[in-house]
């Protein structure tokens, strides 16, 4: 693949290394660092005349200095004559601030998008992000991958009773993701009416499906501190499911989210590497992790050859 340069953030060097061993490609020399008052120094040390740039970069572990650090990297490839620069972003930063909820409360993921679109990028790839919409933040190519065809995968290779599972969302906002799963399964589905006294505190929740004598498939995007799954999983068990999965996108993980999960009635936590899981699978053995490396790697390699992604929203590529 001629004239394609790989960089990595600071942020998932392993799943940066993933992609490039996938495309055959050696990941590009960047220096990254801070000076002793905190700023991000960023050096790209290679020459981007005329190459078509990707840069990987997700929004976890210190989200803003990951963030400042990316915004550096692409203007950095931009003055330095790069052709395209396209920014990987596998976790959207901000992606759940989408909207004014509040009078006086700003709308966090359209700033960002406008930080990438002032720093030079040309096309964004991303995954799952929280709200759709947020491709319309952007005037720029944004493509939103899905985990879907991902996570079908695992279902049926993993759980062994996978015919007699029902697909749970748990809330109302997930009800699309779930149905696709389901009706690609030929799966019988049920969602959660979920009222919230403040963010990230669940008050109350009643199952709207049945899942008596069958095993429960918790589906959602994201898992942050885990209450609402392992509230859900708790109301399912109640309800007579044989066992719970719970499957996320991305697995964030912060605060008592572990200690939950290694205390709540799951046969496992699937999440994908879109964050990197080491440390926390160590911590908690119920975790389990899809590797979408390869869905990234072929979506730059069709990119860089002008192909379609289409074919990629329904299948993982071998």
């Amino acid at each position: 693949m001629p004239h394609i340069k790989i960089f990595s953030g600071s942020s998932h060097l392993d799943l940066s290394q993933k992609i490039a061993d996938r495309l055959g490609l050696e990941l590009g020399k960047v220096v990254t660092e801070k000076f002793s008052n905190q700023e991000t120094r960023v050096e790209i040390g290679e020459s981007v005349r005329g190459e078509d740039v990707y840069i990987v970069q997700s929004g976890c572990g210190e989200i803003n200095d990951n963030l400042m650090e990316l915004l550096l990297m692409i203007n950095a490839c931009k003055i330095a004559s790069a052709s395209r620069v396209t920014a990987v972003i596998p976790c959207f930063p901000y992606a759940r601030q989408d909207k004014k909820d509040k009078s006086r409360a700003p709308i966090s993921a359209k700033l960002v998008a406008n930080m990438l679109s002032v720093s030079g990028v040309d096309q964004i790839i991303t995954m799952d992000l929280h709200s759709s919409q947020i491709q319309g933040f952007f005037d720029i190519p944004v493509d939103n991958l899905y985990a879907e065809a991902a996570v079908l995968k695992w279902i049926t290779e993993n759980i062994p009773e996978w015919k007699n599972c029902v697909i749970v969302s748990p809330d109302a906002g997930g009800a699309k993701r779930v149905t696709s799963i389901a009706d690609r399964l030929n799966l019988d589905f049920a969602v959660f009416h979920k009222e919230r006294k403040k963010a990230n505190e669940v008050d109350r929740m009643v199952l709207v499906g049945d899942v008596s004598g069958r095993v429960a498939i918790l589906v959602d995007d994201m898992g942050d501190t885990c209450g609402t799954i392992c509230h859900a999983a708790d109301k399912l068990n109640s309800a007579g499911a044989t066992k719970v999965y719970a499957i996320l996108t991305h697995g964030i993980f912060s605060g008592a989210a572990i200690s939950s999960i290694n205390n709540g009635c799951f046969e496992a936590v699937v999440v994908t590497n879109t964050i990197p899981q080491e440390e926390k699978m160590k911590d908690c053995p119920k975790i389990q992790v899809i590797d979408i490396s390869m869905i990234l790697a072929e979506v730059i390699r069709r990119t860089h050859n002008g192909e379609s992604l289409s074919y990629l929203f329904s299948y993982v590529p071998l």
